[in-house]
């Protein structure tokens, strides 16, 4: 990939492409914004781009010796670091300025890339702080992070920040196409609408069974009431697919979320812009045709009693036995909350 290659970013990338054509690289960078927006693959292409060993044209060249190394992983120039857990230590970051000491072996500049720098405690931070404040000769740094705040400012003051953001969703729609060519555009709109513009976070969010199941749900709720036993056993039956979903469990929860929320707004009578697909145009038309703003709002707060049920390690047939009871009952008012 190249810079050009990145969607929806065009204030980052125009940025970087200036300093790159002009050599005017910065010792550090800080590449900040939503997690899944292409920090980090903006990150790599940068960090390939500066050990690339072309001499004409647009960098990387992927064509070169050095770009082979870098993409087999194998270029001794090229340093990465991410959380060991859920943090940076300091113990990786005093590795690192180990590492530092030294001159590159084969470029003309050795490139770190920290991710998940916002996860640093103080410690570590502090111990960052030294490294930007008297930068080793020859290397350049670039910190991702997905959020500025718990960053200590004097690291942020001595990085040149690049800002991401979240794509719209017609962009988001195109990367997470791209890098699944076979799936559905209907299924990507819906991961696109539940990562809202963060097309990475999308294609983690990817799971078959779980749009499966979320379509099913859809349809159920949507269709016409069946009596109380008939209700019952329709959610019966699709608890026991929820239940069964084991992590999917979470990313069905957050899709229902969406689809009550975008119902919701189409009830207010709010059209909201961008891509669509048919078959969720007639699921929004649908919802908006049953339910009141009232008992969309009763479905959402059932949904995250049912999330804060599960955060409780409450037994998972049992939440969502509840849940979808709740979500089929014409009466959810006359029900207890669940414990």
């Amino acid at each position: 990939m190249i810079l050009s290659d990145i969607v929806g970013q065009n204030k980052a990338i125009k940025i970087l492409h200036r300093m790159l054509a002009g050599n005017r690289m910065a010792h550090a960078f800080l590449f900040s914004g939503p997690d899944g927006v292409g920090k980090r693959t903006t990150a790599m292409i940068i960090a390939k781009a500066l050990l690339c060993r072309a001499e004409h044209g647009e960098r990387p060249c992927n064509r070169c010796r050095s770009c082979s190394k870098f993409d087999s992983h194998n270029h001794p120039d090229l340093l990465e670091m991410e959380p060991e857990g859920v943090s940076i230590k300091i113990a990786q970051i005093r590795e690192l300025k180990k590492e530092l000491i030294y001159p590159p072996l084969e470029a003309a500049q050795r490139v770190t890339i920290i991710k998940g720098v916002h996860t640093m405690r103080r410690e570590a931070a502090n111990s960052l702080l030294k490294v930007l404040e008297e930068p080793p000769p020859n290397n350049v740094l670039l910190l991702v992070a997905d959020d500025t705040e718990p960053l200590l400012p004097t690291i942020v003051s001595r990085c040149q920040v690049v800002p991401f953001y979240a794509l719209a969703l017609v962009d988001a729609l195109r990367v997470v196409l791209r890098e699944r060519p076979g799936m559905s555009e209907e299924d990507a709109l819906v991961l696109v609408g539940l990562a809202e513009g963060c097309p990475g976070r999308a294609l983690e969010l990817e799971n078959d069974e779980v749009l499966a199941i979320r379509r099913e749900v859809i349809k159920v709720l949507t269709s016409a009431v069946d009596g109380e036993i008939g209700n019952i056993e329709k959610a019966l039956l699709l608890a026991g697919q929820a239940a069964e979903l084991e992590r999917g469990l979470d990313s069905l929860l957050d899709l229902l979320l969406i689809y009550f929320k975008d119902v919701m707004i189409r009830v207010a009578g709010v059209v909201r812009q961008g891509a669509v697909s048919e078959s969720t145009r007639r699921e929004l038309e649908m919802g908006r045709e049953r339910w009141s703003l009232d008992r969309l709002s009763d479905n959402m707060r059932f949904v995250d009693e049912a999330k804060s049920a599960l955060s409780r390690n409450c037994n998972r047939g049992l939440v969502c036995e509840v849940l979808f009871l709740r979500l089929l009952d014409p009466t959810p008012e006359i029900m207890g909350e669940m414990g």
